[in-house]
């Protein structure tokens, strides 16, 4: 018989509960107790869930309040020396800490650094390491969970990451080392935890090495037989999971690691299936995730299980289904979409429909097609319907497109020319401050958007609301001080989600919610057909700010590579082609601006690094349609239009070469959790445009001093001239309040004077 299983579960409830309980805590609105209350009510719930849904095992430690990988620091006891742990079991006041941030009185404890979770928008709290580093289970929480799974019935296979992939993704602070001396302690905390999961009574763990679908240098690669030939209880069996990819050249070395079986990716890389089929011992149970965790589009059931039968009747292994990944990047339940077009709809699978799809190809497997004939039936309808609908393809997008050309990518004059022409335009002073673009966004704000999307609010008085809220914004950043203002996106739910509206070829969700990171929840909009634009989207907004003030007032668009990367991306063409149509919508808006008098563009890139290939070998292919898509939508203006772009939380230094070709007079990107050592690129690259290095981290609630951010650029000024430099935050300040907004921004405007001060000394 076939088992079915699943990898990992979205943890933030299907109405955002966590979310929402949350938030509560850290306002201090409800207490520790109903957090975890709200915490057990949601495990619970999606366990039921599971378990209804037939599956055989059921992940259990995949939940977290915050972020796996800092759970898993927490179960080793790994917490940097500044928060000041008194290395007893870690308190929920210490992990917080350690996502978010600390301000006590005058004392500011800075959170750890967030990154992206390989090649997904989803952030994880990235572990520190020293020389000297020591280990111990210093938490609970996973324990006290497979408890709470075993009374409720849960056949549970505990999720932890592994060891050698918790290694890789830690950041080294103090005196550099080789990560791998720590690996005998480490391993030693490991056996202790898979010990006390074996007296429990499990028996199967999955342990996480995602790291396995990268290029491993050779000390890595050999570290992987010695770990996993330690990492042996007795009566306790290892699932051993990868995922985003193939295992390529670590594919032999895998296989034959001392695990009792071994999960791939078959949709990631269904190529793979035959070549581990074909090494992995009989004795070994493979696992083939063949439904898609990633996307939301439906599985192609006779494909999947064509590729199953054929797997089935060519191996001696036990053979398991899963989904290819954890469901924790998808919505949970499509029957929560009452308003989404039906047709669109059936073509469509959230994480509870996945999990049913997983069983229906088990069934299949171990019965016969008639025991699911209807399913199979809906399943081949979706697929010939998405096949052949006419609202998927349009002409007139597919002709543009042909017509593009190189010049069409191209600035009349390189940045050397336009740098002296914008200077003379704009006569910005030394260290110009600016913001990313959003400000708070109030009640206030979203009860008017809700009530106007809900035909409560007319759109008169719609347009009133925003307009005051626009101008209530440039206020505030005139009086702080700014230099360049901008109209603070109270119109805006979401920074894709808004211009997806606004473009054809997209579809909506009411309820498809994706955690981004910690109570940070997004709602990727789904690309099912071609892009195109039929009216302009910011020009009424952004000309009234500008109307507020005589400063320079930036237009704010999310960029191509973005918007795509930041959605659930159609699967029936090259993504190249999909990011080249919607260059081609923004192109048109950036025109716009610039006609209606908006002489700064920042066009954000903010997961540009993310769409970044595994694998090197795929880089280059990425990146020159990636920059090319952008300098498709911003190279159309003339030379005193200064254009700008920003990214998010990602490593930066290995691809600087391509940020630098896509010739944006200014980047801004988060250095202040890093400290600006995503600078350290700057060392042997000499970065040719201008550059805002993040000063402040807006996902912490501390207000950073003057000093502070006076410190950071004084550390970039060793990389690049004070004349190239902007002062901002590191991302946008929609998710913050106005009064530390307003401290903040003070403190910047005031870092920005003494900076020009001590220049002209």
């Amino acid at each position: 018989m076939t088992t079915t299983h699943n990898l990992g579960f979205p943890r933030i409830g299907a109405n955002r509960e966590l979310k929402k309980a949350l938030e509560a805590f850290w306002q201090g609105t409800i207490t520790e107790a109903a957090l975890l209350q709200t915490s057990c009510e949601i495990k619970q719930k999606h366990w039921a869930l599971q378990l209804k849904a037939g599956m055989d095992l059921v992940p259990v430690g995949d939940f977290s309040l915050y972020d796996h990988i800092l759970d898993m620091s927490c179960l080793l006891g790994v917490v940097p020396p500044r928060f000041n742990w008194n290395g007893k079991q870690i308190e929920h006041n210490t992990y917080f800490a350690m996502a978010r941030g600390v301000q006590k009185d005058n004392e500011v404890i800075a959170a750890c650094e967030m990154t992206k979770w390989f090649d997904t928008n989803y952030h994880f709290i990235v572990p520190e390491i020293h020389q000297l580093q020591q280990f111990k289970i210093s938490s609970d929480a996973l324990f006290k969970e497979v408890e709470e799974a075993i009374q409720a019935g849960v056949n549970a296979k505990p999720v932890i990451p592994g060891p050698l992939t918790w290694l890789w993704l830690a950041k080294i602070k103090g005196e550099e080392f080789d990560k791998l001396q720590l690996l005998d302690e480490l391993i030693a905390v490991y056996l202790q935890i898979l010990e006390r999961l074996q007296q429990q009574g499990i028996a199967w763990v999955q342990i996480d090495e995602p790291i396995l679908v990268l290029d491993l240098p050779a000390a890595w690669q050999s570290a992987f037989e010695s770990v996993y030939t330690r990492l042996k209880v007795k009566g306790l069996k290892c699932l051993l999971t990868t995922y985003f990819g193939g295992l390529g050249d670590n594919l032999y070395l895998t296989t034959q690691l001392a695990v009792d079986g071994l999960h791939i990716d078959a949709v990631r890389d269904i190529e793979q299936v035959k070549l581990i089929a074909d090494h992995l011992p009989s004795y070994k149970v493979l696992s083939l995730g063949i439904v898609d965790g990633r996307n939301i589009w439906r599985c192609d059931l006779d494909k999947a299980l064509a590729l199953l039968e054929a797997t089935k009747n060519t191996i001696n292994n036990e053979l398991w289904i899963a989904p290819c990944c954890s469901l924790l990047h998808v919505p949970i339940d499509l029957e929560n979409e009452i308003k989404l077009d039906d047709e669109i709809k059936t073509w469509l699978a959230f994480a509870k429909q996945k999990l049913t799809e997983v069983k229906l190809l088990q069934l299949v497997l171990d019965q016969s097609e008639t025991d699911i004939s209807d399913e199979l039936q809906a399943s081949r309808a979706a697929q010939r319907s998405k096949q052949n609908s006419t609202r998927i393809h349009n002409i007139k997008v597919k002709q543009r497109l042909a017509a593009v050309t190189d010049k069409m990518v191209e600035r009349n004059k390189p940045y050397t020319a336009r740098r002296v022409i914008q200077a003379n335009w704009l006569k910005l002073p030394l260290f110009p401050t600016t913001t990313i673009g959003s400000f708070p966004q109030t009640d206030a704000i979203r009860s008017s958007r809700r009530e106007y999307k809900q035909g409560r609010l007319d759109e008169k008085k719609y347009k009133y609301l925003i307009q005051q809220e626009i101008a209530h914004v440039v206020k505030k950043q005139e009086q702080i001080g700014l230099d360049v203002l901008v109209h603070g996106e109270a119109e805006r739910n979401d920074m894709v989600e808004y211009f997806a509206e606004l473009l054809h070829g997209f579809a909506f969700t009411e309820n498809g919610w994706v955690q981004s990171y910690g109570s940070r929840c997004v709602k990727p909009p789904i690309i099912y057909g071609d892009v195109s634009r039929s009216q302009p989207m910011t020009i009424d907004w952004i000309s009234f700010a500008q109307s507020c003030t005589d400063k320079p007032m930036k237009g704010m668009l999310t960029g191509p590579v973005t918007i795509l990367n930041w959605s659930f991306v159609r699967d029936d063409q090259p993504r190249s082609i999909t990011a080249e149509q919607i260059a081609l919508a923004l192109r048109d808006e950036v025109n716009d601006l610039e006609t209606a008098g908006i002489s700064i563009i920042q066009i954000d890139e903010a997961a540009l690094r993310e769409g970044l290939p595994l694998r090197k070998k795929d880089w280059d292919d990425y990146l020159h349609w990636a920059v090319r898509a952008f300098r498709l939508s911003s190279a159309g203006v003339k030379n005193k239009t200064q254009i700008h772009t920003h990214m998010c939380y990602a490593e930066f230094n290995d691809i600087i070469e391509a940020i630098a070709e896509m010739d944006a007079d200014v980047i801004t990107i988060e250095t202040s959790r890093s400290d600006m050592e995503l600078l350290d690129a700057f060392n042997t690259f000499d970065y040719p445009n201008e550059i805002g290095p993040g000063v402040y981290d807006i996902h912490s609630a501390n207000i950073p001093t003057s000093k502070q951010m006076v410190d950071l650029i004084h550390k970039a000024t060793r990389l690049i001239p004070g004349e190239r430099l902007w002062i901002n935050p590191d991302c946008g300040l929609k998710t913050r309040q106005w009064p530390e907004v307003e401290a903040a921004l003070s403190c910047m405007v005031d870092s920005a004077i003494e900076l020009r001060e001590r220049q002209r000394v």
